[in-house]
C-alpha cells in the first residue's frame, strides 16, 4: 500500500515518505530513462542497479513517474519492470503533460524536468540523471528549448548529471542557465562535460572536489531562494569516448533527423538510438556508466546535504 497524501495527487512510496520523515537522504530518479533511453531489458536492468547504486552511498531511491493518473515518487521493481516492457509506449511525461496525464488517469515516464516537478512536491533536493536536456542546435529559427532548462530556473533541485549531450547546442545552453541564474557546478572538473565526452571545451562556474562542497552550495543557493544547480560529474575516465567520435556521429545522427522529419519528443530518442548503433554499442555501455556514477554522487551529496548545517 502507497502512502498518499490527502488532496493531493502524489503517491508517497512508504520507505521514501518515511525517510523523508526523519530527514534521511533520498535521491529521485527519472523514468524516461526506463522507457525511452534503453532497449528492454537493459532498461530495466539499468533502473534497478541504479537504485541499488543510490542505497549502496547511503541514501534512498525513489523512482519517480506517473501512473494511472497518480503522481508516483517511488516505485516497485514491478512497477519499474511494466515502464521497461511497455517502452516507448508509455507517455514522455515534461511539465506540460502532467496536468493531462492527471486528468485523463494516463501513465508516463518523467523526463528531468517532469521528475523535478514530483521531486520538489514530495520534498526531495537531490535527483540523478544522465544528461540535461538544453538548447538544440538551430533553436534561433526552431525555438527548440528543453523544457529542462526553466525548470532548473525555478525548482529546487540539484540535478546531478554528465553535463548535457552532445547533440545539443552546449554554449547556448550554459549561456542560458547562466541567463536564470541556474549555478553549474563540476565535480572534480572544470569543464562541462558533454555526456559521453568528458570536456566539452566549455567551462562550469565552479569546482566541487568533495560532496560536501557542493552540498555547502546547494544550502546558500536555497537560501538565497527557489532554483535549480547543476551538478555536472563527468563520465568514468574507462568509458568516457573520444570527443572527435562522438561529434562525428552526432553530425550522421542529426543529418538523419533532417532527412527523416524526426521532431519534438522523438527527437532525442532517436539520437540516442542511431548513436548506440553507429558507435557499436559503445554508447549504450558509455551511457550505464555514467548514469551508475551520477547515482554514487547524488547519493553522497544527499548524505552530506543531511549534515550540512
Amino acid at each position: 500500500m502507497k502512502t498518499t497524501m490527502s488532496h493531493s495527487p502524489l503517491d508517497i512510496q512508504p520507505e521514501v515518505a518515511q525517510a523523508l520523515a526523519s530527514h534521511a537522504p533520498v535521491v529521485a530518479l527519472e523514468s524516461t530513462i526506463i522507457s525511452h533511453g534503453m532497449p528492454y531489458p537493459q532498461n530495466v536492468q539499468t533502473a534497478l542497479r541504479v537504485e541499488a547504486e543510490v542505497r549502496a552511498h547511503g541514501a534512498i531511491p525513489a523512482t519517480i513517474a506517473v501512473l494511472n493518473g497518480r503522481l508516483k515518487a517511488g516505485l516497485s521493481a514491478a512497477e519499474i519492470e511494466t515502464l521497461g516492457q511497455a517502452g516507448p509506449r508509455v507517455t514522455k511525461a515534461s511539465r506540460r503533460d502532467l496536468p493531462i496525464l492527471l486528468a485523463n488517469g494516463g501513465t508516463g515516464a518523467t523526463t528531468v524536468a517532469g521528475t523535478m516537478v514530483i521531486a520538489a512536491l514530495a520534498g526531495i533536493r537531490v535527483f540523478a540523471t544522465g544528461g540535461i536536456g538544453g538548447v538544440h542546435r538551430g533553436a534561433a529559427a526552431t525555438m527548440d528549448i528543453s523544457a529542462d532548462l526553466p525548470e532548473l530556473a525555478h525548482t529546487p533541485v540539484a540535478v546531478v548529471c554528465a553535463g548535457a549531450k552532445s547533440i545539443l547546442d552546449l554554449a547556448l545552453t550554459l549561456e542560458y542557465l547562466e541567463t536564470h541564474g541556474v549555478p553549474v557546478l563540476g565535480y572534480r572538473t572544470d569543464a562541462f562535460p558533454a555526456f559521453l565526452t568528458r570536456d566539452s571545451g566549455l567551462p562550469v562556474d565552479t569546482r566541487c572536489e568533495t560532496p560536501e562542497q557542493v552540498a555547502a552550495i546547494l544550502r546558500a543557493r536555497w537560501a538565497l531562494g527557489h532554483g535549480g544547480v547543476v551538478v555536472a560529474n563527468p563520465t568514468p575516465e574507462a568509458w568516457a569516448m573520444a570527443r572527435a567520435v562522438v561529434d562525428a556521429a552526432t553530425e550522421e545522427a542529426l543529418a538523419a533527423v533532417k532527412a527523416q522529419g524526426v521532431t519534438g519528443k522523438a527527437v532525442t530518442p532517436f539520437l540516442l538510438a542511431w548513436l548506440n548503433q553507429s558507435t557499436g554499442g559503445d554508447s549504450l555501455a558509455a551511457n550505464i556508466a555514467l548514469v551508475l556514477n551520477n547515482a554514487a554522487l547524488a547519493a553522497q551529496v544527499a548524505v552530506a546535504l543531511t549534515r550540512v548545517a
